[in-house]
């Protein structure tokens, strides 16, 4: 017989990951993490510290206790480390088959790569802690119980991230009450009015009083694309009108629809429109 592991995308009998590796990592400001990614599952935890995170040409600002999640083949970079030095802590998965997913993928297309844990945020801390304390240990079965351990670990994300979102998601209106598309505009209308601020799917679903999943899973649905995706929508936008029309510097364009990287900002105009922003001005 066949079973389910809790309806989390994995038949009990087929689950036996290969566990590459496990181990924690200090960087300091001004150390980089050149663009590349892996044929394999990798998931970083943040211990301690902040920088900036650019994940399949996106950029994110994580923080202590954030999980960054990279499928197989999402290309990632660290790019800026604020303040204080940064401690990671990173593991390495093969043999990840999630239904109706391709190998070694966690995540489907509608979640982000971040996660911030609203329900099983102890359960992933403890048992981080267990396999951080194992691999101290001089002790015969250590390697085993660290793998025991990583499995787990993928147990816990899955219960927090598979894709069985619905109304019963902790934040999450009752879908019956409420219209999709109202909360999807008023997510655009939030958008549109501060583009040109930090922006996050945190920061969109606190406004929202709605779980990051949930609100990203239900935009993705009504509109095609994710909320950080239109986010660079809107602010590319923008930066043509203002290209077009001012005589203002490609770094102030930037900054005024928010990126402060200007670097980076060119690096998506072009992606976006096919010609860098120098070819749009009058």
């Amino acid at each position: 017989m066949v079973f389910l592991m809790c309806d989390l995308g994995i038949k009990v009998e087929d689950f036996n990951p290969k566990i590459l590796y496990t181990f924690e990592r200090k960087f300091s400001e001004g150390e980089k993490y050149d663009n590349h990614n892996h044929d394999f599952l990798s998931l970083i935890y943040i211990l301690s510290g902040s920088c900036n995170y650019i994940i399949d040409d996106i950029p994110y600002k994580v923080k202590k206790g954030d999980l960054l999640i990279f499928n197989k083949g999402v290309y990632h970079e660290r790019c800026e480390i604020f303040g204080n030095d940064l401690i990671e802590f990173h593991l390495g998965y093969e043999n990840i088959n999630i239904k109706n997913r391709c190998p070694n993928k966690l995540l489907d297309s509608t979640q982000t790569p971040i996660i911030n844990f609203l329900n099983y945020d102890k359960d992933f801390i403890k048992c981080l802690n267990e396999i951080m304390a194992e691999q101290q240990k001089d002790d015969k079965g250590k390697y085993l119980t660290i793998k025991t351990l990583a499995m787990k670990l993928i147990v816990i994300i899955l219960k927090e991230t598979y894709e069985n979102i619905n109304t019963k998601d902790k934040g999450a209106l009752n879908i019956d009450k409420y219209d999709k598309l109202t909360i999807v505009n008023t997510m655009m209308e939030f958008i549109n009015e501060n583009y040109m601020e930090e922006i996050s799917l945190d920061i969109i679903s606190q406004n929202m009083y709605l779980s990051p999943m949930y609100i990203s899973k239900l935009f993705k649905d009504e509109t095609g694309e994710t909320p950080i995706n239109y986010v660079i929508k809107v602010r590319l936008a923008k930066a043509l009108e203002l290209l077009k029309e001012t005589d203002i510097s490609i770094k102030e364009v930037a900054k005024s629809v928010g990126y402060n990287d200007a670097y980076h900002f060119s690096k998506l105009f072009k992606k976006y429109y096919g010609f860098p922003p120098s070819k749009a001005k009058r």
